[in-house]
């Protein structure tokens, strides 16, 4: 046995060897707490705790079956390892019947609450307040891990709802749970929130548990949640045996209701607490460390550690200051194509870490541009989005009425009542005709002659109506109107927005995402010689087809830092450090959330093993505009010593075509500057890519100042949006 514990570090060794009473181990990045908690479950057992006594619980799937197959590895003994759902799963099929219900009740996955929901605002009469469903359930949620039944919902709490919202949720959540119970069903929240009920109100079962669990260890204890800490702290509320793994400088999930005043108190909660600090990093340089300990240290809420490493100095991070979003994703593309070539890096032990879902967009047109293989890591990739597949079928419908999956993917947005029948009837006669579906729906609409017309009730003509006056108008657009417009007047005319409102949980993301697609559409006009909806469409189209690459079993991992808790990587990007995103600007009035940012970033960094990328920009599309960014407080606060800048003007970035090829080509990097010379009707101009053209037409459009200029070499006129467009005037010589 002692030759399992020869390799462990002093902090390590008294980790593991603790027996009875209240132990915090505060577990710093990489500090090897999986080894710790593996051990020390072994050591007890070793020490003649039998396996049955003791209990250890994780957050993650994951986390138990690793746990677990070390244990029988090294022990060949079972002991329950499992997660706080699991646990309350097993509590409940022994014990829920003290509360009425059956032992064989069946568990409520997201999609089944939510027919539920639906099923009780129906029910109660309130069918018009659909629209409110999410966030109900979003409540719902809420109330339950803070272990409050319908009955105890204060006021104080339904002051602070819509007043739409506020009206009927406490029916809503009664009904619902009354449903729940009458179909023998309980949803996820549940077997948190039930437990902890049948243990508060009957002491012999919860001493039951109490007995067969002397020993309980918790990993992960920053994460926990209201209901969580209560299910631990009655368990243990005669052994006083509990032995929690955490670290507060990596709480940063207190929007799923994560506590990190859990683990800030566990000293007054467990009067007599042994602290164990695991400082000592087993993953990353010192450089990569003691840039992260410079920045966390600007915390309030935390225990003091310094996290520091046998493995060298290693290379200094490298802050990489940025023109813009493009030039950002450029240098990272460069960046990991030369780590792949160069040093033999796999892909896979790349990662670019973003604060939003929003900013992979620029990086995916980066990577694809160079067939670098990617996959976006909890997520999906920007066009594969709904909403953009949605504008996109618009779109699509304006430039060819042929379409018949766009057709089927835009007719009902918004909801105008067709059914896949009366959808199948206007597809079944279109073909019978020999039409495209929108050509056939205007001959229909119109009354103009059909050998075989289809039979719609008269609410659903009146929709189809609006539906082809939509599509005629966009395609009436597509042959003067610049993309961006076209896009702009695709999402505004169909409605969509109200559309998104529906789900108030989503829309800010998904508007995110579509003031993305406007940005692309900028980009993509001015640096397109001969730009066409045809052409537009077929580019996003290619960039849609991600088949061929996701073949690949090497890919670059695109992620959101929440997403990138628990991994490592040789490589890691950390891109978009600026103000209002990085800390997000719904952050910016808040101590307690500037604070879980600044995790947030420290989780980010403390990811690296061996090289460490951080940017910002000068200038960034945000919201649907250009905005000037200012650089994140989080690298004014880190210390410079353990940082190399480069800048856009001291680095050239290479454009490498393939990563199967040297990187050889220099791309020119030219300083973006927001233009503020005005031009007149009639005025002769120079364009960087387009050349001399004459201004043709001065207007204020809804990106601001737009000209439609005559270019020597070009037939058609170009539009371009006046403070992108970096014009500067011709000088006859």
């Amino acid at each position: 046995m002692h030759d399992l514990f020869s390799t462990l570090s002093p902090s390590q060794l008294k980790a593991v060897e603790a027996l009875e009473g209240s132990y915090l181990v505060l577990a710093g990045a990489g500090s090897g707490k999986t080894r710790v908690v593996t051990l020390r479950i072994i050591n007890l057992i070793q020490q003649g705790i039998s396996p049955s006594k003791i209990l250890a619980v994780t957050f993650t799937n994951k986390a138990t079956e690793e746990m677990r197959q070390r244990i029988n590895q090294l022990c060949e003994q079972s002991v329950t390892i499992c997660t706080f759902h699991s646990l309350g799963a097993a509590i409940l099929r022994q014990s829920i019947s003290a509360l009425g219900y059956s032992p064989r009740f069946t568990i409520y996955d997201d999609d089944d609450t939510d027919k539920l929901l639906r099923s009780c605002l129906m029910e109660l009469g309130y069918l018009d307040k659909k629209s409110h469903l999410k966030t109900i359930k979003y409540l719902i949620s809420h109330e339950k891990n803070n272990l409050r039944s319908p009955n105890e919902i204060s006021s104080e709490t339904l002051k602070d709802l819509e007043p739409e919202v506020a009206e009927i949720f406490v029916k809503v959540y009664t009904h619902y749970q009354s449903k729940l119970k009458q179909y023998e069903a309980i949803d996820f929240d549940d077997l948190l929130y039930l437990p902890v009920k049948i243990w508060q109100q009957y002491p012999e079962i919860l001493s039951y548990y109490q007995t067969r669990w002397p020993f309980v260890l918790i990993d992960e204890y920053q994460d926990t949640n209201p209901a969580q800490y209560l299910m631990a702290n009655l368990l243990v509320a005669n052994s006083r045996n509990i032995f929690v793994v955490g670290d507060p400088d990596q709480s940063i999930y207190s929007w799923r209701g994560a506590d990190i005043k859990n683990i800030l108190n566990f000293e007054k909660d467990y009067p007599g607490t042994s602290i164990i600090c695991l400082d000592q990093n087993y993953r990353s340089t010192n450089h990569i460390l003691n840039l992260a300990n410079g920045l966390i240290r600007y915390n309030q809420n935390r225990y003091e550690k310094k996290l520091w490493s046998d493995l060298g100095e290693g290379e200094k991070a490298q802050l990489f200051t940025c023109e813009d979003d493009r030039q950002e994703a450029d240098f990272v593309a460069t960046k990991v194509a030369s780590h792949f070539i160069e040093e033999q890096i796999p892909y896979r032990e790349m990662v670019v870490f973003y604060r939003t879902n929003a900013q992979s967009r620029v990086f995916e047109d980066s990577l694809l541009n160079r067939q670098i293989p990617y996959v976006i890591i909890g997520g999906i990739s920007f066009y594969q989005r709904r909403e953009i597949k949605d504008i996109l079928a618009f779109l699509r419908m304006a430039q060819s009425g042929s379409d018949y999956l766009s057709f089927l993917r835009t007719i009902n947005l918004p909801k105008r009542g067709f059914g896949e029948a009366s959808v199948e009837r206007l597809r079944h006669h279109a073909n019978l005709e020999g039409m495209a579906i929108i050509d056939y729906c205007r001959a229909f609409i119109h009354d103009l002659p059909l050998k075989n017309r289809c039979k719609l009730p008269a609410k659903l003509k009146s929709a189809l109506v609006n539906y082809v006056v939509l599509i005629e108008e966009l395609h009436a657009m597509s042959a003067d109107y610049p993309i961006y417009e076209l896009v702009k007047k695709a999402i505004e005319k169909s409605g969509y927005l109200d559309y998104l409102k529906e789900d108030k949980d989503t829309y800010l993301d998904r508007k995110e995402n579509l003031d993305q697609l406007i940005t692309k559409a900028i980009e993509w006009e001015q640096a397109t010689p001969t730009p066409s909806l045809e052409f537009f469409l077929e580019e996003l189209s290619l960039k849609s087809n991600l088949d061929e690459l996701s073949l690949e079993k090497d890919r670059l991992n695109l992620m959101t830092i929440h997403n990138g808790k628990g991994l490592e990587f040789k490589v890691v990007f950390l891109v978009g450090l600026e103000e209002d995103l990085f800390p997000h600007i719904n952050s910016k009035n808040s101590v307690q959330e500037i604070e879980e940012e600044r995790r947030l970033c420290y989780v980010g960094i403390t990811r690296a093993k061996k090289f460490l990328y951080l940017s910002h920009c000068h200038l960034r599309y945000l919201w649907g505009n250009l905005r000037r960014q200012t650089a994140s407080r989080f690298l004014k606060e880190m210390d410079l010593s353990q940082i190399t800048r480069i800048s856009s003007s001291q680095k050239k970035i290479n454009k490498i075509f393939s990563p199967c090829k040297p990187l050889l080509t220099p791309l020119k990097i030219e300083k973006i500057s927001i233009s503020s010379e005005k031009f007149s009707k009639g005025d002769q101009v120079k364009h960087g890519d387009f050349g001399i053209g004459e201004v043709k037409e001065v207007k204020e459009g809804s990106m601001g100042l737009t000209y439609k200029i005559q270019f020597e070499n070009e037939k058609r006129l170009r539009t371009l949006v006046a403070k992108y467009a970096n014009l500067i005037k011709h000088k006859f010589s």
